[in-house]
Order: structure tokens, then C-alpha cells, then sequence
């Protein structure tokens, strides 16, 4: 980075969000009882979106729409949401309000909002869990009323009751501007089953990709040894505070999994967001070690404001690709670093870990 001429750096923007991209917006809702929660990215106007899954235990609603062959060219709102399958009940709390605005898919006099949506498990995460009312769809409601340019990270929405594989986990964003206008960003929640530490430090396996301290200039850990996965405590310590047998923890099926948006001014179609989603997923897998295990439902939507035309189509969807997936390892770090301890908690956070 050094080394580039200035007139071809790229640069942090102005807020180092998601909707730094202009014209998106985000709002965060959660329930501190429940420890979980939901966000949601919108806009004004209705944006081109596909979608990628790499992760063993995906939980969806309408990502199918997503495939560039299929019908729908434009959604309303996308919805990352904690509850695992009860939780994707938030983007009908999301759907009703889009309704209420006159928002959607025309389809002669009614209006149909597109919602998809993907959620994280994060049932055993020292919340209440024994509600009989789904919170949901109140909570996604909440979360779209509150979209804004501005939101919390960390501890927040869909992050709130995120957990990594010995840490918080929680709800980062990050974004990139790059020479002529394009701007890129990522949103994500970060409740992987893999770690995003270096085994014996407290550096983030993100720690390359850093820019302006983001995630505490902790540095580059030494190399590990490369046949060590990380150990997983969720559901230890999960069975040590509800006093549960040694060895009587719950499967890790289905515990897991960190969900993404990635976003861009440039003017792309379907199938070029789905390849600039697939190019993403390499930016999980160096935040994230193990990352796409059959533990995890991971899952990155790619998303287009389509208002800025590329400069050279031969080579910058390759650069949208490599950005989409550097801010997305900024934002898994920067959700983590910037969670928030809570009463309850089954795991620290890396702040009561490693900042003292």
C-alpha cells in the first residue's frame, strides 16, 4: 500500500460503513433479554442483489429470487437476523412495513415486498430462551424503522448474542473507496464456529487488511502451527453455566454460522454480484479459521445501488471482487473487537481478553 501511487490508493470511507455506499441504509433492534436481535439493509429506492452460500447449515428466506436466472431483478430490503429458523420471521415484520409504504414488486394492483433473509444461531448464547412469542418480527419491524447511515457495531442487532469460537462475536462493517468513485463496503455478523484470533494470541487472523487501527493494532501474530484447528468453547460453556454434566453439551450442528452483505456503487447485474459475492467468501476465510465448516450456515448477499459505471469492465470486476472481500475481513475483526460484555455472557469479549 505503501509503495502505490496515492492517485491509486484506496481509502477508508468517511464512515467506515456498509453505507458508506450512498444510498444504503441500516438499522439495528435487539432485546437484551432474548441477547439476540436483527438488521436490515435498505434503501430508498429498490437495489440489485444475488447471493452466495458456501456454509454446511444455511437458514434462508427468499434467496432462491437471488440467481440470476430467475425473475426478480431488484429487492426491497435484506434482513440478517439472530433465532436461528424462528428468527427469519423478521423479514415478515420488514415485509409488513415495505407494505405499509407502498413498497415492492408490482404485480397489478399489489405490491409485493422482496425480503430475502439469513440468520445466525445464537439460541445457547446465555439469553432467554423460553419465550413463547416470537419476538421477531417485531424486532425486524424496529430494525427497519431505524435504518439510517449511522449504526451501532458490535454488541448491536443481528450481532447482539453472536458468539466466535472463543470469544463475542458480534455486528462489524467496513468500506473501501477506490480511485473514480466506486465505493465498497461490508456488513456482516460474526458467530462463526471457527476463531478469529490466532490460537495463543490476541491478534486477529484479519490483522493483514487492517487499515487506521480499525480493530485495535494488535498485529500480525507468529505463524501457527497450520495443523491446529482452534479449539471451540460455545457449547462448554454453554453446559458449565447451566450446571450440565461434563461431555453433555449439545451437538455443534447448526450453532453457528456468520452471515454478509457486501455492497457497491457500480452499476452491476446479477450475475456479476453473485461472482463478486463468491470472491467474498475469501475474505471470510482469512478472518475466519475454520471457516465454511458443515457447523456453519455461511452466507454472503452482494448487493448493487448500480449508480456508477466501471472505468475498465475487464478488469475491475476482479478489483470489486478482491475489495468486497478485504472489507469483509475488516468488518468479521472490527464486529468482534468492538463487542460489548453483557450480563449472561457464556463467552468474553476480546476487549476483557486481551485489552488489559
Amino acid at each position: 500500500m505503501q509503495n502505490t501511487p496515492p492517485e491509486l490508493r484506496w481509502q477508508v470511507g468517511p464512515r467506515n460503513l456498509i453505507t458508506d455506499v450512498p444510498g444504503l441504509l441500516v438499522g439495528n433492534a435487539d432485546d437484551p433479554l432474548v441477547k439476540s436481535g436483527v438488521t436490515v439493509l435498505t434503501a430508498a429506492l429498490p437495489f440489485i442483489a444475488s447471493v452466495d452460500i458456501m456454509g454446511g447449515a444455511p437458514g434462508t428466506r427468499e434467496t432462491d429470487c437471488l440467481a440470476p436466472d430467475k425473475l426478480v431483478e431488484q429487492v426491497d430490503a435484506l434482513v440478517l437476523s439472530g433465532g436461528s429458523a424462528l428468527g427469519l420471521e423478521a423479514a415478515s415484520g420488514v415485509s409488513a412495513a415495505l407494505r405499509e409504504q407502498g413498497k415492492g414488486f408490482s404485480v397489478g394492483p399489489v405490491q409485493v415486498p422482496i425480503v430475502p433473509a439469513a440468520i445466525i444461531f445464537d439460541l445457547l448464547n446465555g439469553g432467554a430462551s423460553n419465550w413463547q412469542q416470537n419476538p421477531y418480527a417485531t424486532l425486524g419491524r424496529e430494525a427497519f424503522a431505524a435504518a439510517g447511515e449511522s449504526f451501532a457495531l458490535g454488541s448491536a442487532g443481528a450481532g447482539t448474542g453472536a458468539t466466535t469460537a472463543v470469544l463475542k462475536g458480534g455486528l462489524g462493517s467496513a468500506s473501501l473507496v477506490m480511485p473514480g468513485g466506486i465505493v465498497v463496503g461490508a456488513l456482516v455478523v460474526a458467530n462463526p464456529h471457527g476463531s478469529v484470533v490466532v490460537p495463543g494470541s490476541r491478534s486477529f487472523w484479519a490483522a493483514p487488511f487492517e487499515m487506521q487501527a480499525e480493530f485495535g493494532g494488535a498485529g500480525m501474530a507468529a505463524a501457527p502451527d497450520p495443523y491446529l484447528l482452534p479449539r471451540n468453547d460455545k457449547l462448554r460453556a454453554y453446559a458449565a453455566m447451566h450446571g450440565l454434566p461434563e461431555g453433555a453439551e449439545p451437538s455443534p450442528a447448526g450453532t453457528n454460522t456468520t452471515i454478509a452483505i457486501v455492497a457497491t456503487n457500480a452499476r452491476l447485474d446479477k450475475a456479476q454480484l453473485q461472482r463478486m459475492a463468491v470472491a467474498a467468501q475469501d475474505g471470510m476465510a482469512r478472518a475466519i479459521v475454520p471457516s465454511h465448516t458443515p457447523y456453519d450456515g455461511d452466507l454472503i448477499f452482494a448487493v448493487s445501488t448500480a449508480q456508477e459505471q466501471m472505468q475498465k469492465p475487464a478488469e475491475d470486476p476482479m478489483r470489486l471482487g478482491h475489495a468486497a472481500a478485504v472489507c469483509l475481513s475488516r468488518a468479521i475483526a472490527r464486529g468482534v473487537y468492538l463487542a460489548q460484555a453483557a450480563e449472561g455472557d457464556t463467552l468474553p469479549t476480546w476487549q476483557a481478553a486481551f485489552s488489559g
